[in-house]
């Protein structure tokens, strides 16, 4: 057991990155607008399929044969990027800015409207488009990096630095750059905000913006890590990712970082491990029940996360 215990480390901590990126979708909008966007899964869905086919399409026209593929990884990103991006906003202007003060439950129904509406959206294009609703994604990297204790996968290792330097670099943005202290002035008080000249309609489009691009670059890195991608991957993904938020605080940046790595780790470790200690009675297919297991514990226990803070109402 203790034998494989590197490799489940380096497993979980590919899983857990994607994870963490995805929360931070989640705990943003969530900051700003205090409800779940649980269209996020979807858009992250939606970055991958986008990546994928602009890496079939290139290769089908030429276009991307022979090209390096650091090169072609890059334009599949930035275009998956750009794309959820530009969804992030529509959905923002059309199913969630409409409802503005509503109560909050309206808005909840309308995400999860979305989120179906975008699965059955991609599940018929590629009906048509590829008589399947899958895609299996050419991977462009392979090989492995043995570091003595553990192989790493040259497309994990991928997943690991892209998952850092997005994150760093929604850090500096949020805590340097004017656009994220206004971020954080209408997460704070919106209306408050507003009186200082900050637009809190462009801000909270920003928000969504960079959420979903996020979303889908991350998409883009599930499929070339796993090579196989469905119109349904994003509602169980997108139920993690939003635990891994909860986990760690929804809303806090940091904390949804740090839950989805402890998520990942704690969901591969269960997977390889459970098994064996409970003498073959709960196998690997259980790692998801583990996950929301986690879920229900947090909500019951600490339900303002690791790094939240609890909110004392003033009578």
């Amino acid at each position: 057991m203790l034998s494989i215990l590197p490799q489940v480390l380096v497993d979980g901590l590919t899983l857990g990155f994607m994870y963490a990126v995805v929360a931070l979708g989640y705990t943003m909008v969530y900051g700003i607008l205090e409800f779940i966007n649980f269209a996020h899964g979807e858009i992250f869905m939606v970055g991958a399929f986008v990546g994928t086919e602009v890496l079939l399409i290139g290769n089908s026209l030429g276009v991307t044969t022979g090209m390096n593929p650091y090169v072609t990884f890059f334009l599949m990103l930035v275009v998956a990027m750009v794309f959820t991006g530009a969804l992030g906003v529509t959905i923002e202007r059309v199913a969630y800015r409409p409802l503005r003060g509503a109560p909050r439950l309206v808005p909840l129904i309308s995400a999860v409207g979305v989120s179906f509406l975008l699965q059955d959206l991609v599940r018929f294009t590629e009906a048509i488009a590829r008589d399947e609703f899958y895609l299996n994604s050419p991977i462009l990297f392979s090989g492995q990096l043995n570091i003595g204790f553990a192989s790493i996968p040259i497309k994990g290792l991928i997943v690991i630095v892209l998952a850092i330097i997005m994150m760093v670099s929604l850090t500096l943005f949020i805590n340097k750059t004017k656009w994220g202290i206004a971020m954080r002035a209408v997460a704070q008080d919106q209306k408050t905000a507003s009186l200082m000249t900050i637009n809190v309609d462009k801000v909270i489009m920003l928000t969504f913006m960079i959420g979903s691009s996020l979303g889908g670059a991350t998409g883009v890195l599930f499929a070339q890590n796993y090579g196989t991608i469905d119109p349904y991957i994003g509602f169980i993904l997108g139920l993690k990712a939003f635990t891994a938020a909860v986990l760690g605080g929804i809303g806090n940046l940091r904390g949804a970082m740090i839950g989805g790595v402890l998520l990942g780790l704690l969901e591969m470790l269960a997977g390889a491990y459970m098994g064996p200690l409970t003498g073959g009675a709960f196998g690997a297919e259980y790692k998801d029940v583990f996950a929301f297991s986690i879920l229900i514990l947090v909500l019951l226990f600490k339900p303002e996360g690791l790094f939240g803070e609890a909110v004392k109402e003033k009578v």
